[in-house]
C-alpha cells in the first residue's frame, strides 16, 4: 500500500509539470505567429515585436532554452533590461502589460505559452513594465501558469522576458 501511494504521489507531481492544452479551439499564440529570427529571437509578425525566447537568466542554444531562469524585483527587473541592452543598444526592454499578455497561449496551462517557440518557461509570473495607477507599490504580472493577470508587490521576486520594437 505504501509503495502504491508513493507511485500515486511521483505520478501526480509528474502530471503537475507537464503542459496541459485544450484540443479544440482557436490558438492565442500559433506558431505560424511567430517568425525565428535564428538568434534566440522571435518576431511576433502581428505586432512587429521582437521576443527573447529564453527568460532572462536561462541560454538559448540547440534550439531550446536551458539552465535556469533569474527572479528580480521590478526596479532590478528595469535595471536588468537596461543593462541587457547597454552594450548592443538594441532596444531590449521590459514589455508592457498588453505586450506580455499578446504571447500567451489561452489554450494551455502550467506553462500557458506556446512552447515551441518559447521552451521551458517557467509557469510563473513575468514583469511588466506597466505600474499600478491606484498602488506606487505594485506593477502588473502575466502569470504563465493559466495566462491571468495581476498586480503585485514591486519587491517580489519575478521572472522576466525582454522584448525589442522591430527597426526598419
Amino acid at each position: 500500500m505504501k509503495y502504491l501511494m508513493v507511485c500515486f504521489l511521483c505520478f501526480w507531481s509528474l502530471s503537475l509539470a507537464a503542459q496541459t492544452c485544450l484540443s479544440d479551439g482557436v490558438e492565442t499564440a500559433a506558431d505560424d505567429e511567430f517568425e525565428d529570427m535564428g538568434d534566440g529571437t522571435v518576431l511576433q509578425t502581428a505586432t512587429g515585436l521582437i521576443w527573447q525566447r529564453c527568460a532572462l537568466g536561462q541560454t538559448w542554444s540547440d534550439d531550446t532554452c536551458s539552465g535556469t531562469a533569474v527572479k528580480y524585483h521590478w526596479q532590478d527587473a528595469l535595471l536588468a533590461a537596461q543593462s541587457e541592452d547597454a552594450q548592443a543598444l538594441e532596444g531590449w526592454r521590459l514589455p508592457n502589460i498588453k505586450e506580455l499578455a499578446s504571447i500567451t497561449e489561452r489554450l494551455c496551462v502550467r506553462p500557458a505559452i506556446n512552447e515551441s517557440v518559447f521552451p521551458n518557461t517557467p509557469p510563473d509570473d513575468f514583469w511588466t513594465s506597466t505600474p499600478s495607477l491606484e498602488d506606487p507599490l505594485r506593477a502588473w504580472v502575466v502569470a504563465f501558469f493559466n495566462a491571468s493577470h495581476s498586480i503585485k508587490e514591486k519587491d517580489r521576486f519575478i521572472y522576466v522576458r525582454l522584448v525589442k520594437t522591430q527597426r526598419d
